[in-house]
């Protein structure tokens, strides 16, 4: 089946350590720590636990000094680009940029030009981006007085912001314009596409909790994302930031803009349903999601859709009463009984991965 490609907004391309954000680059997906970042073990422990899921590049805050400097060690550490997160204190700016990939920072909010130099200064010295981070909630006060919450006023305020990093000659940026709600998230994003050809980072920010912010990160990052627009992306979620890299994997995919890992078509089910679906479906993905290779896996109730899906696959089940049908590429390989399914799904689904093909 022919895949429908996206065209995608062009915009230039900037180095995040091993990776490239833009241009024609593949969308890295990013998740942020939940843990003390001066407690360098579980911070470790957390982002080797969502490299496994597919994190693609990891943000930490660094609010104080101290921990700035557990930079160091956890830089040393990790096999993905770190990203910080800093507000308000230059002087954290410039002890952080020496163990980054990329420094998440509004120069406009951490004082006077000279501090602003300093930092721009320290980001050209170590070849490290800055993504300018602009959200609803905290627009500077002019900009809410002139356009209230309003998508014109996220936009303002971003151009503010690289205008003064442009003033410095610093180019190096990655922008984005996050909202709570999905409509003027959107919008703000549209408007700036169409002013610069900076890479862009969606998210949808304080989405919510796992179910709640999945579906609404989906829906906004998935209109820009179908229009070109988009280089990287973070679904923002009040759960185990696995779950975001999770849904992030799985928006992209939606759209055909990441092939990795297993991917799961299954029914609804319904009185035809000769197999427990939902339980299968669910062990399926929980036992293959460290899985990067590009599987696709039909799990089927009945012989109504189940024959059509899973020729499309490269394994499917269909259900059928007493023994039911495992496709392999397409074709029928043989019959099996409840028994055996999750196990036998399992085992083809291991030897696709280890295979050379």
């Amino acid at each position: 089946m022919a895949q429908i490609n996206i065209q995608r907004r062009k915009s230039r391309k900037v180095k995040v350590g091993k990776l490239f954000i833009g241009g024609d680059a593949s969308i890295p997906i990013q998740s942020m720590t939940t843990t003390d970042t001066t407690d360098v073990k579980k911070t470790l422990e957390q982002i080797h636990g969502l490299e496994e899921v597919g994190c693609d590049i990891i943000r930490v805050s660094a609010p104080t000094m101290d921990a700035a400097k557990a930079l160091k060690e956890i830089r040393e550490n990790i096999s993905i680009p770190l990203v910080v997160d800093i507000h308000f204190d230059y002087r954290i700016a410039l002890e952080a940029v020496k163990y980054v990939d990329k420094v998440r920072i509004n120069p406009g909010n951490i004082g006077n030009i000279d501090k602003v130099q300093q930092v721009v200064k320290a980001c050209k010295d170590y070849n490290v981006p800055i993504r300018i981070g602009v959200n609803l909630g905290s627009l500077e006060k002019d900009l809410y007085e002139k356009y209230g919450y309003a998508s014109g006023a996220m936009v303002e305020s971003a151009m503010r912001h690289v205008k003064i990093l442009e003033d410095l000659d610093f180019y190096n940026t990655i922008v984005s314009l996050k909202a709570s709600d999905v409509p003027r998230m959107v919008q703000a994003y549209r408007l700036f596409a169409q002013k610069t050809d900076y890479p862009i980072h969606l998210g949808v920010t304080e989405a919510g909790s796992k179910l709640p912010g999945a579906i609404k990160s989906a829906m906004g990052m998935g209109m820009l994302l179908s229009e070109g627009i988009g280089d990287t992306i973070r679904v923002s979620l009040s759960e185990d930031p696995k779950e975001e890299v999770k849904a992030g994997k799985l928006i992209l995919r939606s759209l055909g803009l990441r092939n990795d890992g297993v991917q799961v078509t299954s029914c609804p089910t319904c009185a035809r349903t000769q197999i427990d679906v939902i339980k299968l479906v669910e062990e399926i993905e929980n036992e293959t999601d460290k899985i990067k290779k590009p599987i696709h896996v039909a799990i089927m109730g009945c012989a109504v859709n189940g024959p059509g899906e899973s020729k499309k696959a490269d394994l499917g089940i269909v259900g059928a009463p007493g023994n039911h049908l495992l496709y392999k590429n397409g074709q029928i390989v043989r019959r099996i009984n409840d028994s055996e399914i999750k196990e036998v799904l399992l085992k083809e689904i291991n030897e696709i991965a280890n295979s050379g093909n």
